[in-house]
């Protein structure tokens, strides 16, 4: 999916810093949304490795559920529950700081047909800030976003393949991880040295501003 389209109506400041931050365990609980999803199916959702479908199971079984299910059950939690995540603490009060200051765009991995749901959930919980979908990687659409502001750019996203995929793409976006639920930060793969790792936003949010370039936020 590319977010260009969208991109050619989406005002940015040419000027002023930018964050592009990711939505699920960013700035929502995915997993635990998915997991009470799963339940309401008769699924289970058992965190034991870092994935997502291999980790849905029938109750009892020592196999996870297939991958097409898997993924069928993936578009039907955005079709229907995507709006009804928990926030990850601390994320509407530092993104309401770091934007005195930064421009701020929401780029998320979800189905188009999450789009609605999606941007409903965050402007109701205060996260009025325009939402990109995107597909796949998402270093070529950081790179895009990016090229609209000479300002300083960061990133925000929970998984490492994303990371990486921004150092290829982008590597003057200064990039950071994070993972707000504990298990996941217990479980996520992750280069500290290249892209600082997190799991609470007290800690990730001045990390940000001084990569922005304005100190504490």
């Amino acid at each position: 999916m590319d977010p260009l389209p969208e991109l050619s109506a989406l005002a940015i400041d040419p000027e002023r810093p930018l964050l592009i931050v990711d939505v699920d365990e960013v700035l929502g609980l995915f997993f635990s949304g998915f997991g009470r999803f799963l339940a309401s199916r008769g699924y289970e959702l058992r965190l034991e490795r870092y994935a997502l479908f291999q980790n849905i199971y029938a109750p009892g079984a020592s196999e996870h559920l297939d991958l097409e299910s898997g993924r069928a059950l993936f578009n039907d939690f955005f079709r229907v529950a995507c709006d009804e995540i928990e926030l990850a603490p601390g994320a509407v009060e530092s993104l309401s700081a770091l934007a005195r200051d930064a421009t701020i765009v929401a780029l998320t991995n979800a189905p188009d047909h999450a789009r609605a749901p999606r941007q409903r959930w965050m402007d109701r919980h205060g996260l009025a800030y325009p939402l990109l979908l995107n597909a796949g990687l998402k270093g070529p659409a950081v790179a895009q976003i990016a090229e609209r502001t000479t300002g300083r750019v960061a990133f925000v996203d929970d998984l490492l393949v994303n990371l990486e995929s921004v150092a290829e793409a982008a590597p003057a976006v200064r990039r950071f991880q994070m993972n707000a639920d504990p298990r996941l930060f217990a479980l996520a793969p992750s280069v500290p040295d290249k892209h600082p790792n997190f799991g609470d936003w007290a800690l990730l949010r001045p990390a940000v501003a001084e990569a922005l370039g304005f100190g504490s936020a």
